[in-house]
């Protein structure tokens, strides 16, 4: 075989092998055995998720791309009693536990652990679906605050106060959604651990809203099965 030849086959042969190396990383870190991650990104319009079954298939779909599509995944929001609607409690949503982040740590056992301060949701397991870790209150720009439009309880909160951003189909300035701290940290160092599910009302429902309190429009996502 003539030089020539060899050159050609060794530049086809590594031009393969850089094209194999790109697929590669472009194939998203696989986590089939999680059971609870934070969304890595918001939907497309602030806390506007077109209601539950939105927030459902953007849970799913991120759960998709980690490997773990094969489960039923909900987005823990609830909803309110408002305009015809029923209420919902996202605790009646979630499945029975346990759930385990992309990383295997066990946030919790069960819905009454969940909802009870022995659950494990701490900055060190605010982990999103492709196991990057969400930016807590000890980074510059964090994101701390995440979409839950809930009560304590894990039940809806009454009609009378906007606090799931019109159901999660409001993406504007107008409403406003509860959120919780996924690091249970507060605001300023002499401010005591926050609630995961209950800190307070976002301003607003826009992106921009939700970025201005620490938050980016972030959901829990919990497997059901």
């Amino acid at each position: 075989m003539d030089k020539q030849k060899m050159m050609a086959i060794a530049a086809a042969a590594l031009t393969l092998a850089m094209a194999g190396g790109a697929q590669a990383q472009q194939t998203p870190p696989q986590f089939p055995n999680m059971s609870f991650f934070v969304t890595s990104e918001s939907g497309p319009n602030g806390a506007n998720f077109g209601g539950l079954e939105g927030a459902d298939r953007h849970c799913q779909a991120l759960a998709t791309k980690a490997g773990a599509g094969a489960k039923t995944w909900r987005a823990y929001l609830s909803t309110q009693a408002v305009n015809g609607a029923t209420a919902v409690n996202a605790k009646d949503r979630i499945g029975n536990g346990p759930w385990v982040t992309p990383t295997g740590v066990t946030i919790a056992t069960s819905v009454a652990d969940l909802h009870s301060p022995n659950n494990k949701l701490t900055a060190a397991s605010l982990v999103a679906e492709n196991g990057k870790l969400i930016p807590s209150r000890l980074y510059t720009v964090n994101q701390h605050d995440i979409l839950t439009g809930t009560q304590p309880d894990g039940t809806a909160f009454p009609p009378d106060k906007d606090m799931t951003c019109g159901n999660w189909t409001k993406g504007g300035t107008e409403g406003s959604a509860m959120v919780g701290h996924g690091d249970r940290m507060g605001l300023r160092d002499d401010e005591p651990s926050k609630s995961w599910n209950t800190s307070h009302p976002s301003r607003g429902c826009d992106a921009k809203g939700l970025i201005s309190t620490g938050g980016a429009g972030l959901l829990y996502c919990f497997a059901t099965n």
